[in-house]
């Protein structure tokens, strides 16, 4: 007979409340207390972790949009990303529980490390003596040295740098300077230092942002060397036609003889400008143009008779004979034929004005790899190879002065360059002394014609 006293063992489910809720042990509200300095060191933690990347991230995001060196969506884009990390990301375990014990220090780290590398921008995590406590790929490619624990100005050995990061570290306030690179190719950058205190429990004083500034110096170069140019071409007609005006105002007055040729002259000088600056619109409009529509077509035998047809006047007065060789079946390209015509026309242009001397030019065309291939050769005098690289850059002449008694304007090779960048072609120039040259052009075939 077992006394009323035995212990009762029972295999069924476990204790309900009132509200028919399973309770255990731990749901008592004791236990809950006890877990509450956990839950909250818990979330502490997390809120440091997430406060210190997103800060990391924000601060390489508004450098970047402020130098104006990264495009908005993108620097959204970056600091979206990190924030999702952050969120995804599980809380480091605390001490005392069955997972490895991580210090908040290396925690910290971690999470750092995990935000400079979303940056797509160089970007460099000092301590308060200028030591590099972690870096991103991007820095790499500026600074290959670059090693934790390393003193930064070894790894970047520029003056105006580690000058900048020294008064950042003793005044802490940002600073910025610049600096350039010339091996292995010239290239110019943007240092920006910022104090960063809030990074100091990972051991972070200052982050390091640099920015590559190699394409807005191009972009400024070549502005300023075009409006030089420009003005320079500009001024040269101007020049000419006041002086005739101020010698038809005085001494040739009254000179019929002098006054005809002078007329005459300056007729020829203001046609000079208007090409010029019909040229310059021209290079504006495509630069600003919409992408060429893949839908609209031109026949390439069409466009060239049509060229050819054109400029016989110029043929004829040159003395120059032009033959035109085409496959017997239509070739279609993807593009906008009036651009194709100022393409074609500007080739053989140059070949009935600079490659005169040879009596002949001849146009053949062909296709190959789906790409029909125009070549325009002249049996002239042919092109110092020296010269050949730079044809299409603007304004540029091999003969400055025989390209102005031609009436030429510098910028013929260069909207060639443009219109074939638009459709997607090529620019092959090959040219011998004494032997003429040949400009080749290769634009993809629209699909129907390819594929036959």
């Amino acid at each position: 007979m077992l006394s009323t006293n035995a212990a009762r063992v029972d295999f069924g489910p476990a204790p309900r409340d009132l509200a028919g809720v399973e309770t255990s042990a731990d749901d008592h509200p004791t236990a809950l207390r006890s877990k509450r300095p956990a839950i909250r060191r818990r979330s502490r933690a997390r809120l440091r972790h997430a406060v210190v990347s997103l800060l990391v991230t924000g601060v390489a995001a508004a450098a970047t949009l402020v130098f104006r060196e990264m495009a908005v969506p993108v620097a959204l884009l970056g600091f979206a990303a990190v924030a999702a990390a952050i969120v995804l990301t599980r809380p480091a375990p605390e001490r005392g529980t069955t997972a490895p014990a991580l210090a908040d220090a290396a925690s910290e780290a971690a999470m750092l490390q995990a935000a400079i590398d979303a940056v797509p921008e160089a970007i460099i995590a000092l301590d308060p003596r200028g030591l590099v406590r972690a870096f991103n790929h991007a820095a790499l490619r500026v600074a290959p040295a670059l090693q934790v624990g390393q003193p930064i100005a070894v790894a970047l050995r520029k003056p105006a740098v580690n000058e900048a990061v020294q008064r950042a570290a003793i005044g802490g306030t940002a600073q910025t300077a610049e600096f350039s690179e010339r091996v292995p190719a010239e290239r110019w950058y943007r240092a920006h230092v910022q104090p960063a205190a809030a990074l100091a429990g990972a051991g972070v004083a200052m982050l390091l942002t640099i920015h590559d500034l190699t394409a807005v110096h191009r972009v400024e170069q070549m502005r300023a060397d075009f409006v030089a140019n420009a003005s320079h071409e500009l001024r040269t007609p101007l020049a000419a036609l006041s002086g005739f005006i101020d010698t038809l105002l005085g001494p040739a007055r009254d000179d019929a003889a002098a006054r005809q040729r002078f007329l005459e002259i300056m007729q020829s000088q203001a046609r000079r400008m208007a090409r010029l600056i019909e040229d310059l619109l021209s290079l504006s409009r495509l630069e600003v143009s919409p992408p060429v529509d893949a839908r609209s077509r031109a026949e390439i035998a069409t466009v060239l008779h049509q060229v050819v047809d054109a400029l016989q006047p110029l043929a004829a007065e040159r003395a120059v004979e032009v033959s035109i060789a085409v496959p017997d079946r239509p070739l279609d390209v993807a593009g906008d034929r009036d651009e194709l015509f100022r393409l074609f026309e500007n080739l053989v242009e140059n070949a009935l004005k600079y490659g005169a001397s040879g009596k002949r030019v001849k146009i053949e065309v062909a296709t190959v790899d789906g790409e029909v291939a125009v070549a325009v050769r002249d049996f002239g005098m042919g092109i110092p190879p020296e010269h050949v690289p730079r044809l299409t850059e603007r304004f540029y002449r091999v003969s400055a002065e025989q390209s102005r008694a031609e009436g030429g304007t510098g910028l013929g090779l260069a909207l060639v360059k443009h219109i074939l960048n638009r459709h997607g072609g090529r620019l092959k120039i090959e040219s011998r002394l004494g032997e003429g040259s040949t400009f080749t052009v290769s634009l993809p075939l629209a699909r129907a014609a390819a594929s036959v």
